[in-house]
């Protein structure tokens, strides 16, 4: 039986697991990144999206969910509204019928280097007081805990 104090310490303890620090930093993260890619036209969802066009990596909705680790559906959701904004255009995919190309407009390869430097700005800002070291070590250790995350969830 526990009594209060281990409960409220068991409380506490919650509170400074790396998934609850994790969480709390990538909030930090999207709301310090969307603020500053606003005034560019774009949102934190759509800098994977068009980086992957712009460097081959995917060209078709099916690809782009894969890539950015969403269903279809909301992928399906944030094209639209990227095609709306002038962002990316779709065509028919000659090898199928039933799919389409995604590929950027000039608008968004225009503004997307000024994105991509805004969000390494973010993060340099962010990691203020980090050594390189320190800056490697950190990206090294989410890489492996995404790396078993996606393991514990394919399980699952």
């Amino acid at each position: 039986m526990r009594d209060a104090r281990e409960e409220i310490a068991m409380d506490l303890d919650v509170l400074s697991t790396p998934g609850h620090l994790i969480s709390l930093a990538a909030r930090g993260f999207a709301r310090l990144s969307e603020t500053r890619l606003k005034p560019l036209g774009f949102g934190l969802g759509h800098v994977p999206v068009l980086v992957a066009l712009r460097d081959g990596q995917a060209s078709t909705q099916r690809d782009l969910a894969r890539f950015a680790k969403v269903e279809q559906p909301p992928m399906a959701q944030m094209l639209a509204r990227m095609e709306r904004d002038g962002l990316i255009r779709r065509t028919p995919d000659p090898a199928d019928g039933r799919s389409s190309r995604v590929t950027l407009t000039e608008a968004a390869e225009t503004r997307l280097p000024d994105a991509v430097a805004t969000l390494i700005a973010g993060n340099q800002e962010v990691l203020d007081g980090f050594s390189e070291t320190e800056t490697q070590q950190l990206v090294s250790l989410l890489q492996r805990l995404l790396t078993n995350l996606d393991r514990v969830a394919s399980e699952g």
